[in-house]
């Protein structure tokens, strides 16, 4: 898909499914997944946990933001599923890590019937 300006002609529209508020829900469930096992995973004092949970979820929302958003910075597919796959597995990974097996498998199948949903749409 081509961009136009982030000027007067370039509208998009606002429409805003329930598909699209679960990714939105998934992508936060996927940062406080993240953090929390950053946090968990850090050695040491609370400085270098603190240092390791903004590092893991500042990387994650620089890398989305710059990638795999809808309103990405740069337009590139490959580099999309990259980060996609990045963020959200390593979110399911983390979530089997610390949460029962039974809560972390129904996230994975909520961040994959999403995922594959919310990209369907958007290729229609």
């Amino acid at each position: 898909m081509k961009r136009g300006p982030a000027g007067a002609g370039a509208r998009r529209s606002a429409t805003v499914g329930v598909h699209d508020v679960v990714a939105f829900f998934v992508e936060i469930c996927a940062l406080v997944l993240l953090g929390a096992w950053a946090w968990r995973m850090a050695p040491g004092a609370v400085l270098a946990r603190s240092a390791a949970l903004v590092v893991v979820i500042g990387a994650a929302v620089l890398l989305w933001s710059l990638f795999a958003a809808p309103r990405a910075t740069f337009d590139v597919p490959v580099a999309a599923i990259a980060v996609k796959a990045l963020v959200l597995g390593g979110s399911v990974l983390a979530a089997y890590a610390m949460v029962p097996v039974l809560l972390a498998t129904c996230f994975a199948v909520l961040v994959v019937i999403n995922t594959a949903t919310v990209t369907m749409m958007r290729l229609t």
